[in-house]
């Protein structure tokens, strides 16, 4: 991914609302006036819970100047779009109304693309010599998949690729399903189109378009990319993989109510693990104690915590930013990243990564081909639960031959393979391990498939001193027992004892 982070975090437990929302009075005077002259924002409204219909709150929302455009009553969070500038700040006032807050600080407008991670595409020199050294059981390209050893992959596929009952549903930028390597696992009625909040398969929307992003569909290759004698193995090459495109095309951005439905359509469709690449804009750290931004950690924990409920385990990234997370304070000059960004420093327990720091949620370290922190990984005790590759600079770690690159070799749209780093290409690893838990254990709950995934995990111990460069200076400070740690979490996931235990 780019410099965008990824990570984990805490909460109160989520709200369970049977229907959401209750008649109520409308706190807006009937007869107040309601500018229309600011910028069209999207904004999240949560309900107070133990309400019944949202009748009263849909007029609450209509006389401060709002339109709902999707409500998500089983957690009670509804999509608004408003022109109003003081839309946020009147809704709050509404009875039943328990926070509310803009998605974005950029009107709803064209933007302009965003690369979100280091690429280089295979080329076919590369790709002859790999097919030429790998075996009757490897698939052309497996031989330059470093990772997949890394992890016991490859002695995991002899035993079981994964089951076919199991979906991974992949939120992130479009995934091409009519790519070799994907096609066969495709779940076609778990993916949709979730911009805007709004779910859409109409047209095979969760396809990525011309421009987009590619960072969807090489997280998509890394989980579940066939075992099929062409190009790529994934982690779990037995099982589905669905795409929930929740990333704008044009920006790359994740807004909330993207993310939101990405979250609601996977509980509601069946998905047993998700995987989430990023952090969700325009805040890298969305603080309680701003009310917008307080608005945007409800709604999207609710709906993790529903999907959790449903069944799913929910696996994020860490992040890129070589940063301590369980440091008291942060300094964060990337927010709001869809204008204009200020410098602040936040409060790591006010101040949270959203989805990976939410409570529940699977928060993933990387690591290089010499098994240790990649260079550019967030860290933290008691916020990295688990490490997995996510490649690193091959002078910094390089892997063993035939493989060449430090980075992870994987699928990109129109048929083609490409290498990419960071804790975007760890997640799908850890997610690819829960898919084969689950296979293996297709009626275990989330938080068995959880319990196993850490207790499964080959401890890893402090790197100390960590100096990745080299140049006699320490990069970053490990602290923790071999078990648990700020480096590696719970270990390095394991993919053998995951068919196997």
């Amino acid at each position: 991914m780019k410099s965008r982070l990824i990570r984990a975090l805490s909460l109160p437990a989520g709200l369970a609302m049977a229907s959401a929302l209750a008649v109520v009075p409308n706190a807006v005077a009937a007869d107040a006036p309601v500018a229309t002259d600011g910028p069209q924002l999207s904004y999240v409204v949560n309900v107070r819970s133990g309400q019944g219909n949202s009748a009263g709150i849909r007029q609450a929302i209509g006389k401060a100047g709002g339109s709902v455009v999707i409500a998500y009553d089983k957690i009670g969070v509804l999509v608004v779009h408003s022109k109003n500038p003081d839309f946020a700040r009147t809704i709050r006032t509404a009875h039943g109304v328990e926070s509310a807050g803009a998605t974005r600080t950029a009107p709803l407008a064209a933007q302009s693309s965003d690369d979100i991670a280091t690429e280089k595409v295979l080329t076919a020199a590369e790709a002859e010599k790999a097919a030429a050294a790998a075996s009757a059981a490897q698939d052309p390209l497996e031989p330059l998949q470093w990772d997949l050893p890394a992890i016991k992959a490859d002695r995991a596929h002899q035993k079981s690729l994964g089951s076919s009952k199991v979906t991974v549903g992949v939120l992130d930028s479009g995934v091409d399903d009519t790519h070799p390597d994907i096609a066969p696992n495709f779940d076609r009625q778990a993916s949709a189109s979730c911009l805007g909040g709004v779910p859409v398969q109409k047209d095979d929307a969760w396809r990525p378009v011309a421009g987009e992003s590619d960072h969807g569909m090489h997280v998509a290759g890394t989980i579940a990319a066939a075992k099929n004698g062409v190009g790529v193995t994934g982690v779990a090459p037995g099982v589905k993989v669905a795409s929930l495109k929740v990333a704008e095309p044009a920006t790359g951005m994740y807004y909330t109510e993207a993310v939101v439905c990405g979250f609601m359509w996977a509980a509601d469709h069946g998905v047993d693990v998700t995987n989430s690449s990023y952090y969700t804009d325009p805040w890298l750290f969305n603080c309680k104690t701003d009310a917008d931004q307080k608005a945007l950690v409800t709604a999207v924990t609710r709906a993790t915590q529903y999907a959790e409920r449903k069944g799913a385990v929910n696996v994020a990234a860490a992040g890129n930013a070589e940063t301590d997370l369980a440091q008291d304070q942060i300094v964060d000059d990337s927010s709001p990243d869809d204008t204009n960004p200020v410098t602040r420093t936040i409060n790591t327990k006010d101040c949270f990564d959203i989805p990976s720091q939410l409570p529940g949620v699977v928060t993933v370290s990387a690591t290089g081909a010499k098994g240790i922190k990649a260079s550019y990984s967030n860290w933290g005790k008691n916020v990295v639960d688990i490490a997995a590759p996510g490649g690193d600079s091959t002078a910094y770690q390089t892997p063993a031959p035939p493989a060449t690159s430090g980075l992870i070799l994987s699928t990109l749209p129109g048929g083609k393979y490409g290498y990419k780093a960071g804790t975007s290409m760890a997640s799908p690893h850890v997610a690819g391990v829960a898919a084969l838990i689950k296979s293996t254990h297709l009626h275990a709950s989330a938080a068995q498939v959880k319990a196993l995934l850490y207790g499964e995990a080959d401890a890893t111990p402090c790197t100390d001193p960590y100096d990745i460069d080299g140049d006699g200076t320490v990069d970053a400070v490990c602290v923790g027992s071999k078990n648990k740690n700020s480096f590696y979490g719970s270990g390095t996931a394991d993919a053998l004892d995951a068919v196997t235990k």
